[in-house]
């Protein structure tokens, strides 16, 4: 199968996911439906401020595998950035996209260099 078909059956998933939620939920009688936009914007705003304290109490013993982690994230980040850039119907999203891979690029180097710095202070130097 094609990625850009299986990204579109995706898609067409979701919002009928979304459909189909909003369908049941206005049969029930008297329950309001939350905007996707509104429940995905929540879900982010708690993912920065969750992200934010955990990075702030990280001893720093656990530097290093955090910024590996870190890494290996970034990697899926660029991914979902790439297909958001390449199966882009728009301006808005191709420019988006392209601004996350950016961001996810520097994000990645960024880490592996700090990594690198930090292991180098455990090696012994050699006298000469």
């Amino acid at each position: 199968m094609n990625l850009i078909h299986l990204a579109a059956q995706a898609i067409s998933l979701a919002g009928g996911t979304f459909a189909h939620a909003a369908e049941a939920a206005g049969a029930e009688g008297g329950v309001e439906v939350v905007a996707p936009f509104v429940f995905l914007f929540a879900v982010f705003l708690m993912a920065v401020f969750v992200g934010y304290y955990v990075i702030w109490n990280v001893t720093p013993a656990l530097h290093s595998p955090l910024m590996a982690l870190t890494n290996g994230i970034s990697s899926v980040i660029i991914v979902g950035a790439l297909l958001a850039a390449g199966l882009a119907a728009s301006a808005w999203a191709i420019g988006f996209g392209f601004l996350a891979v950016t961001l996810a690029s520097v994000n990645i180097f960024g880490g592996f260099l700090v990594t690198y710095r930090m292991l180098s202070m455990f090696k012994s130097k050699k006298k000469a």
